[in-house]
């Protein structure tokens, strides 16, 4: 029941005078019948049985003139001389006003039992309703959801229409496209005062409706338009103000927790900052050290040292220097890709072409021929960035070299809608523990010979990712690791299509 489902004392309806209409008669009718057979005092108590049904199912305008037309028709039927409005005794009057102030008083009596009574179910709903809203909102995670169970919770206590926006920290409104330009204004200046305002506040009592704030002053979130608007009931408007506490609650706790979980966000990323330049640093310090310890043996003892080691600097040098490459790429990459306004440069790639490319590559640091493929024909085509694919794979294979001593695998073959590359090697393995955390960037492995901010993996996570892909890792049987690339095969393009 919403607020104005309470009787009031506006004009009755016509369906309120038909039910008078029907008591009298019912009341007149069973007097006729009975008239031989009880007093007239018995007749009188007939009439007043039909005053307290209409006191107690109409409003007191009708009940009271239930109470006039019922000793109206008392005194026509019944008392002598009948069939007149003639009262012949003073006896016969007193009894009549006796009568009437006994109906009206009874039509008051049992108008304010029922009215006390409605109200008492109505205030026991509303408290339903606020512990209901209260549950629900505890469990919502998005300004969208309060906004519905708030409209709905709003519809439900009102006739309505109402409206309900909340608003951005800017006091701007959301949501609140499809309003009218009035409602928005109202709302507007509701939440500029923070107050109520409508009939019945003493702000604005010239609106046909309430306008109220979601929050106090400072802490507003929104404002919600209840429509049609009594200043006389009070109890409503406390009602509408209690709805409008949870749903402000509610999205005040919303924004703490966005604004809480972007101050985490921000200190993570400045500690990714800070964890990312500490190994950075070290990592460029030590093979930049190294570049400049032998560049400077070379350049002031270069006579006093021999052909051997002057060739053990110069390697040294162009080891340390490819080292920094890889680290830069790979430090380059990772900060590419985990930037949301990076785009692929992505095209219909085949896996043979960038997998001949990788090995022709990395065997160049292979001399053992380690290295064994296994790439059937007929693959389908993948949408790629095929330097990013290239990279990926040459990471896994320069790791595979770098830490294992056996035969390296690489495998291609295809799955339900997807294309699976696997490099397997033979080497020490990944424990467990490690298994958690090997692809977090600055990631350090414990293997013998380990150096580098632990980039490597990390990036090729980050790229299998970009391609909606996925990167894992699983421990062979035997000894040493599986790392397997699984991408998403697309439906083909026509053959015309192909650049």
């Amino acid at each position: 029941m919403n607020a104005h489902e309470l009787p009031e004392s506006g004009t009755p309806s016509a369906r309120s005078w038909t039910v008078v209409a029907l008591l009298l008669a019912a009341a007149t009718a069973t007097g006729l019948v009975l008239d031989r057979h009880v007093s007239l005092t018995s007749l009188a108590m007939v009439y007043v049985l039909a005053v307290v049904i209409a006191s107690y199912r109409l409003g007191w305008i009708e009940s009271t003139v239930c109470a006039v037309g019922a000793v109206t028709a008392l005194n026509f039927f019944f008392m002598p001389p009948r069939w007149t409005f003639v009262v012949d005794t003073r006896e016969n009057f007193i009894a009549l006003a006796t009568m009437l102030v006994v109906a009206l008083v009874i039509s008051r009596l049992a108008t304010g039992l029922r009215r006390e009574t409605e109200t008492a179910r109505l205030n026991e709903r509303r408290a339903r309703q606020l512990q209901a809203l209260a549950t629900e909102l505890a469990g919502v995670g998005s300004p969208e959801e309060v906004l519905v169970l708030g409209r709905a919770a709003l519809s439900a206590a009102f006739a309505g229409p109402c409206s309900l926006a909340l608003a951005d920290a800017n006091n701007e409104l959301i949501h609140a496209d499809a309003l009218d330009t009035s409602v928005k204004d109202g709302m507007r200046h509701c939440m500029v005062e923070a107050a109520v305002l409508g009939p019945g506040t003493g702000r604005w009592p010239g609106l046909n409706a309430w306008y109220l704030p979601l929050g106090d002053k400072g802490q507003v979130t929104g404002a919600a338009c209840v429509q049609p608007a009594l200043a006389a009931d009070e109890d409503g408007r406390q009602h509408a103000q209690a709805l409008c506490s949870l749903l402000a609650q509610a999205a005040w706790r919303l924004r703490l927790t966005s604004s809480m979980l972007a101050a985490q966000n921000e200190a993570q990323h400045k500690q990714l900052q800070n964890t990312f330049l500490a190994a950075i640093s070290h990592d460029l310090r030590t093979p930049l050290a190294a570049i400049v310890g032998a560049a400077s043996s070379l350049q002031t003892q270069r006579d006093k040292l021999s052909l051997a080691e002057q060739d053990r600097l110069l390697g040294s040098i162009a080891g340390e220097a490819a080292h920094l490459s890889t680290v830069t790429e790979n430090t380059l990459q990772l900060v590419r890709l985990t930037t949301s306004a990076h785009e692929l440069q992505r095209d219909w790639e085949a896996m043979e072409e960038i997998v001949g490319a990788v090995l022709a590559r990395v065997r160049q640091r292979d001399p053992g021929r380690r290295i064994k493929s296994s790439v059937p024909e007929g693959l389908p085509l993948v949408r790629a960035d095929p330097v990013l694919l290239a990279q990926l794979l040459g990471n896994l294979l320069e790791n595979a070299l770098k830490y294992s001593e056996g035969p390296i695998d690489l495998v291609v073959r295809t799955g339900p809608g997807e294309l699976v590359v696997s490099v397997k090697d033979r080497g020490p393995g990944i424990s467990e523990a490690e298994q958690h955390t090997v692809f977090e960037p600055y990631a350090r492995g414990d293997h013998p010979g380990s150096r580098g901010a632990g980039l490597g993996l990390a990036v090729c996570r980050a790229i299998a990712q970009a391609h909606g892909g996925r990167l894992t890792l699983r421990r062979r049987n035997g000894g040493g690791s599986n790392f397997s690339l699984t991408l998403p095969v697309e439906a083909q393009p026509p053959q015309g299509d192909l650049p």
